[in-house]
């Protein structure tokens, strides 16, 4: 009988194992997938020489995480690539803004949008120089963030305090332009936000945005070297030396509930997994509540909070293989790991409108991926392994642009999505199609098969709009990982602070049951135990 159940082995759920692990518990992972990783896995299914990242690729948010970097994954394999740049946003005229791993540089780079952007870019630096540590810590720990609250509200005082909560309430439009005359800094702003589901006009959208930005300046965007499968590799192995174990091809369906408390978990062949002491639960909320978790365990309210419960938009990814370096027009993207495809903060807009419509944009915002770039190993010298994703609406009314994209997701609607995609870079990079060599297409539905907890493509385990945020996630006065259920947590990125890879909710959910549970003097012999048997 363990005394943890994990249900998932998604970063957060594998995160929150390895930490119970460090306390002693013994703990038992289970997967639906045939491997571990969740949305942090790689393969080479577009070509064997290729190296592709099946849904997520860069990691600022991992290398910030205090509770990542605790973990010291170096020790366990985990090795760190960047590219040359980090973020660039060409515009068809020419100009690009490019995000620099080199404050100065970056200035320098904004100051030839407009006199002036420079010493605007080195303001927001400066205040993140002052706030961003504690800000980190404020993020990733559970909601209310007392301490390192504390610390910010003594370093600030009450008006400088209120100055940056409202900085961070902005819509990215407005705070570009309080900040910058120029378009560059605009764009670099805007576009980070856009990494989620918000448009330049939705509350909240500049405060991530300058977030994106200033962990680009601090942490770079990194890659695991060798693919994304790396960075969960090292989790297992260090879960493993731990004497924790992975099952995958183990789908739960039910977390067993006796007198109010979550006992175990059940799988779909029947075998019954007792937990001596919590169940941690890596799946959406939806999934948990009125899922795995009947109706007759919870409270009333909550199956109305959960009809309420806002996911993120749609997601449609294209894989590529390439003979040679995009052929970008503008100089900065063939430096960039990540490229921002929009003309303007104007057409980011445009295309936000089109989703809020139920419409599929005719000219998408893409967010693209120069994998070969950030980390040479992922394809022989002289080609590309490349990616570009863009969102959807869920659902779909009509399609804005020619092609009669019908939301129904077909074998047809997503590679006419694809070359609409493909045309949008062949915009910035002429000669870019003929340099395509295979490509592979995923549309909703099939990121969904292929990680549960992207229902219908989502990527960011619902919404990050402020309505679903904070104490708000996942529902109204539900910002802890504690469950209505004793025994019960929620540990996936449907719990505070949301989606990303730093293994905040994972980790809150770890300490809350450690908090509730305790460990027993027998449990902390016996993990001492282990680790001497392994030193020797």
């Amino acid at each position: 009988m363990p005394d943890a159940v994990v249900v998932g082995a998604g970063p957060n759920g594998l995160v929150a194992a390895n930490l119970l692990a460090d306390r002693g518990w013994t703990v038992e992972v289970l997967e639906t997938e045939d491997e571990p990783g969740g949305a942090v896995r790689s393969d080479r299914g577009v070509d064997p020489d290729h190296v592709s990242d099946l849904f997520s690729s860069f990691y600022p948010l991992t290398a910030a995480s205090p509770v990542i970097r605790s973990l010291r994954l170096h020790e366990w394999g985990l090795r760190w690539s960047h590219a040359p740049a980090v973020v660039a946003h060409p515009l068809l005229d020419g100009r690009c803004a490019v995000l620099e791993r080199d404050p100065e540089r970056t200035a320098a780079g904004l100051e030839s949008f407009a006199p002036g952007d420079g010493a605007a870019w080195q303001g927001l630096c400066d205040i993140w120089d002052r706030v961003g540590p504690d800000t980190l810590r404020a993020l990733f720990t559970p909601f209310p963030p007392v301490r390192p609250g504390l610390r910010l509200a003594a370093r600030l005082g009450a008006a400088d305090g209120l100055r940056l909560a409202r900085m961070a309430l902005l819509p990215a439009r407005r705070l570009g332009e309080e900040t910058f005359t120029g378009d560059g800094g605009r764009l670099l702003l805007a576009g980070n936000a856009l990494h989620a589901d918000l448009s330049p006009e939705t509350a909240l959208g500049g405060g991530f945005g300058w977030l994106m930005c200033m962990l680009a300046q601090s942490v770079g965007f990194p890659v695991p070297a060798g693919g994304a499968g790396a960075l969960t590799g090292a989790l297992v192995r260090r879960l493993t030396e731990r004497g924790g174990t992975v099952r995958c091809g183990r789908r739960v369906t039910e977390v067993v509930v006796r007198d109010g408390r979550a006992r175990g978990v059940r799988t779909a062949d029947g075998e019954t997994v007792t937990a001596h002491r919590a169940v941690l639960a890596d799946v959406s909320a939806p999934a948990l509540y009125g899922g795995l978790v009947a109706w007759d365990h919870l409270p009333a309210r909550l199956r109305e909070d959960m009809r309420r419960f806002q996911w993120d938009l749609g997601t449609v990814k294209v894989d590529w293989v390439l003979d040679r370096p995009v052929p970008w027009s503008a100089e900065g993207p063939a430096r960039a790991g990540t490229v921002h495809l929009a003309d303007g903060v104007d057409e980011l807009t445009r295309s936000a409108a089109q989703i809020a419509r139920n419409l599929v944009p005719d000219r998408p915002f893409l967010v693209m991926g120069q994998m070969t770039t950030a980390d040479p190993s992922r394809s022989p010298a002289g080609t590309e392994s490349a990616w570009a994703y863009t969102h959807v609406p869920r659902p779909i009314a009509g399609d804005a642009g020619p092609d009669g994209i019908t939301g129904a997701w077909t074998p047809d609607d997503g590679q006419r999505m694809a070359d609409r995609m493909e045309g949008v870079v062949e915009r910035y990079a002429p000669g870019f199609r003929a340099a395509v060599r295979a490509r592979r297409v995923l549309t909703p539905p099939t990121l969904e098969a292929m990680d549960a907890n992207l229902r219908d493509g989502a990527i960011n385990g619902g919404t990050s709009a402020i309505h679903q945020q904070l104490v708000f996630r996942p529902a109204p006065a539900a910002g802890r990982p504690e469950t209505p259920v004793r025994g019960l947590y929620l540990a996936s990125a449907s719990a505070h602070p949301g989606g990303g890879v730093h293994g905040a909710p994972g980790a809150n959910a770890a300490r809350a049951a450690l908090r509730t549970s305790g460990a027993s003097v027998s449990t902390l012999l016996a993990a001492g135990q282990r680790r001497l048997v392994r030193r020797r």
